[in-house]
């Protein structure tokens, strides 16, 4: 439970379901996600369930912080909220709740969880404006036969007006950020505090020298402010090169791209696909689902796009979708073409 709003209400939907509940509370670098805590200790003795504080700050830095920063420093964009799902709550967490005897693990995530005779799938959440699946993509069987997802046929607004029925202290709260434990969400300066910072050429795709950069960590694909560059037409990042320190920019055209590779791949039936297979897929988040087709190699798969795609940044989650199903995802390792 972060003490927002949606974790305090699965926790109160599951109390009311019948289930013996106990909260679990990640203590986090510099107290990241506990600027709740007040609110989420009275939230809980409300509901009337013990809450027990994990100190997990050098495991989330060694896991989540370093990766993020490091993975910029290569010049690749991260998505630590992937990380920490895979690494730290759908694994230590999880463990740490079965070691003590507990059937079930539950979050606040907008997705579901469907029981088959085949297996569990993961799907989205029923509000789909709200659908978090995309960051669960590295969960497998073992932790899906464990997980309760309360939230996944709920839409926000009756989340909120569940909390402000139930009276929870949380029922106010705004969203969280987008990443946690970076203040105002200014990556940029995040990162220039954690990674060594080489200045460098920015250039066109012909290798012409069009400016300086302050280092490769402040950019990501697809990037068009703050270029400090003059031309009579918008620039993009292209491609951020780190072995030679430089930033390739062009126009929006030239940052469409059909076909990427992936790896670090990760599905939600234990089982890689064997043959080509066609399914729609999310770049990042906030990207809208393209059709696309999958083709498995040795170690990753070739997504082909049936339109360019914007911005396919080295570093990304790919998820792939068939349906309203999560069928699992990958880390983008090189775009092709």
């Amino acid at each position: 439970m972060s003490g927002g709003v949606d974790s305090s209400v699965a926790a109160a939907l599951l109390k009311q379901a019948g289930y013996e509940v106990s909260g679990v509370h990640m203590r986090l670098e510099a107290d990241i996600m506990s600027k709740n805590l007040a609110a989420l200790e009275r939230t809980c003795q409300l509901l009337g369930i013990p809450l027990y504080k994990l100190d997990l700050e050098k495991e989330f830095k060694q896991l989540v912080i370093d990766y993020f920063c490091q993975e910029y420093g290569r010049g690749r964009t991260p998505n630590p909220c992937v990380a920490c799902n895979q690494y730290v709550k759908f694994d230590i967490v999880l463990e740490r709740a079965l070691e003590t005897g507990a059937d079930y693990f539950a979050t606040g995530h907008y997705a579901r969880v469907e029981s088959t005779p085949e297996g569990c799938k993961l799907k989205k959440a029923a509000d789909i404006t709200k659908d978090q699946g995309y960051f669960l993509y590295t969960l497998g069987q073992e932790q899906l036969r464990h997980l309760l997802l309360p939230l996944g046929e709920l839409t926000k607004e009756r989340v909120r007006a569940i909390a402000a029925e139930l009276g929870l202290p949380t029922s106010g709260h705004h969203d969280s950020q987008d990443v946690c434990f970076i203040p105002d969400n200014d990556y940029r300066a995040f990162v220039a505090e954690h990674v060594p910072l080489k200045a460098g050429e920015i250039v066109d795709i012909n290798g012409k020298i069009l400016g300086k950069h302050g280092g490769l960590a402040g950019y990501t694909i697809g990037q068009r402010q703050g270029l400090g560059l003059s031309s009579d037409e918008p620039l993009y990042v292209l491609e951020i090169d780190a072995e030679s320190n430089k930033i390739v920019v062009g126009s929006r055209e030239q940052a469409l791209h059909n076909v990427l590779v992936a790896r670090n791949m990760s599905w939600i039936s234990d089982q890689s696909p064997k043959e080509p297979m066609e399914i729609t897929a999310k770049i990042r988040y906030k990207a809208p689902e393209a059709a696309a087709e999958l083709y498995p190699a040795d170690d990753g798969v070739e997504v082909r796009f049936n339109e360019p795609q914007s911005a396919m940044a080295p570093g990304q989650s790919i998820v792939f979708y068939r349906g309203d199903e999560v069928l699992g995802g990958g880390i983008i390792d090189a775009v092709l073409y």
